[in-house]
């Protein structure tokens, strides 16, 4: 960062082609188009996938939890994480007790008893943006079915790893950022946290202070994972990426150790191999 402060107080004009000015092209670590295995894009499409700073304002979309599903398997996936038990008001007629109490009494004797309810409790993190657009109709689909399976659903965005803050509308996420720390606070151990994400990034923006690609951050990604991971030990990871690529990733065999290896396909086998792990 401080090269690039430098080269933009001497650099004049528009700059194509070479390993040194900021423009675009070549094998310069600033600008874009062209290729650096660790550069600051600058404007213009990503494509390779692998600076380490991005300067400019990105803008994501939120998902949609209101998609119509392409199948019903990812709800019956999900409902293997489930455990139920009656609370509340008295709003459901118990048969039963009704059917015994009438003919121990000789007249009608109604009685109600609470709804049986699934009684986990989800933090469900989503990875948004970058890389993860190419995924964005899968992870609509998983959102939309856990809304309707977790009566208990808390949702946050976050963008390649974990950090101080995470958002719930990626419109104000500059403005409305949550702090990590109160969602330690707020949610206690028996919640189940569950991270959506492709684990794809530079590895600095795991392992180091000022890592992230789009903001300075005081504390590492790894940091941050290591404190949710020791709030909830009901942890998983759903990575959309095909399992045969996670190893092409160092970033991605990271994450997976920080995780525990609790990381699993965003299949609906390891959607299944992930809610069964959570239910214990």
């Amino acid at each position: 960062m401080e090269t690039l402060k430098q080269r933009l107080e001497e650099q004049q004009g528009r700059h194509e082609g070479g390993n040194k000015w900021i423009g675009t092209g070549g094998t310069s670590p600033f600008g874009h188009g062209g290729y650096n295995p660790e550069g600051v894009r600058i404007g213009g499409p990503g494509r390779q996938g692998r600076a380490v700073k991005v300067w400019e304002k990105r803008e994501y979309r939120n998902l949609d939890d209101q998609v119509e599903l392409g199948t019903r398997n990812i709800k019956v996936a999900l409902r293997r994480l489930r455990r139920f038990a009656r609370q509340g008001a008295p709003d459901e007629l118990d048969m039963d007790a009704t059917i015994d109490g009438t003919a121990r009494q000789g007249w009608l004797d109604i009685h109600m008893r609470p709804e049986r309810r699934n009684t986990i409790k989800v933090l469900l993190f989503l990875d948004i943006g970058g890389s993860m657009d190419a995924h964005v109709k899968m992870c609509e689909e998983l959102f939309s079915a856990a809304r309707t399976e977790f009566k208990h659903l808390e949702f946050f965005y976050f963008h390649n790893c974990l950090y101080e803050g995470v958002w719930k509308d990626n419109r104000r996420r500059h403005t409305e950022k949550i702090p990590t720390w109160e969602l330690l606070h707020k949610y206690p151990a028996d919640w189940r946290a569950i991270f959506v994400g492709d684990a794809t990034m530079s590895p600095y923006e795991v392992s180091m202070p000022g890592g992230s690609v789009e903001h300075w951050n005081e504390e590492a990604g790894a940091v941050w994972l290591k404190r949710a991971t020791q709030q909830w030990d009901k942890v998983a990871w759903l990575n959309p990426s095909p399992e045969r690529y996670w190893s092409y990733s160092a970033s991605v065999g990271m994450i997976r150790e920080l995780v525990d290896e609790r990381m699993y396909p965003l299949t609906l086998d390891g959607l299944e191999k992930a809610m069964r792990a959570l239910a214990k």
